[in-house]
């Protein structure tokens, strides 16, 4: 064998050891799971996972059924997260984080950060992050959610509610 056919199977065999790490590290990577509900941030969390993954009644739980434009039941809820996707956009290519917690009292602001990759190609690619809060107050001693800068229909604040 020349030396030059060894060196491009040397590189050939590297590239597959390092696709091959790479889909191990990726496909054992945890999948999220729901925090606990007693704090500001895992209520959060949760609401954001619940979306995330469709289920909507769950998602539907930590709304403070105290809102003006409360939706009617989870299907309802469903159609509003429908109807006003843009707000709500999940994909593959999108992670949520909480990123910092302020409590006073009964009421908390959770901050949060959206990151979205977008790729531009085989070695090309960007992220758009998007920093949001959201507000919730303990109601009989649990947390509920009152408003959200993003993942959120904003009629739900309206006594109107949604159309």
């Amino acid at each position: 064998m020349k030396k030059t056919d060894r060196f491009l199977v040397a590189i050939v065999v590297g590239i597959v050891v390092l696709v091959a790490v790479t889909l191990i590290v990726t496909l054992r990577q945890p999948a999220p799971t729901y925090q606990p509900e007693n704090t500001p941030e895992g209520v959060a969390h949760n609401y954001i996972l619940a979306l995330q993954q469709k289920d909507y009644e769950r998602a539907y739980g930590y709304l403070s059924p105290t809102l003006p434009g409360y939706p009617v039941g989870s299907m309802e809820f469903m159609q509003h997260t429908s109807q006003y996707r843009w707000r709500f956009q999940f994909d593959d290519n999108t992670t949520v984080a909480i990123s910092d917690v302020t409590v006073r009292g009964d009421r908390a602001t959770v901050q949060a950060a959206s990151n979205r990759f977008f790729s531009d190609g085989l070695f090309g690619g960007s992220i758009s992050v998007s920093h949001f809060d959201l507000q919730l107050r303990r109601e009989n001693g649990v947390w509920r959610i009152v408003q959200a800068d993003r993942y959120w229909a904003n009629c739900w604040n309206q006594s109107d509610g949604c159309p």
